[in-house]
């Protein structure tokens, strides 16, 4: 990977959201929202608190997680359309 976040930013890649609903209809692509799950490419080293003191990232390479419907930036990585967000965009880790 070129690129490492700094601070407390994360680089997330989306992960793709169901091509059907619940009851068997496919989606069409133009009515697809982007999802708000992705998985962590990579990580900071962390936010640093006004003595220095580095704060650790609660989230890690290869955690799955989702984020507000409007967080995040969107970049190009390799050719690769990812998002840079904060750790606090992030809402939460799924297990």
């Amino acid at each position: 990977m070129a690129f490492k976040p700094l601070h407390d930013r994360v680089l997330v890649r989306r992960v793709e959201g169901e091509e059907k609903t619940k009851g068997g209809l496919i989606i069409p692509d133009n009515a697809k929202e982007k999802p708000a799950e992705g998985e962590v490419i990579a990580c900071g080293e962390g936010a640093r608190k006004d003595s220095g003191e580095l704060i650790a990232m609660a989230v890690k390479e290869g955690d799955r997680v989702l984020f507000g419907k409007w967080s995040g930036t969107e970049v190009t990585v390799n050719g690769e359309e990812l998002l840079i967000m904060k750790e606090s965009d992030i809402l939460g880790i799924i297990a």
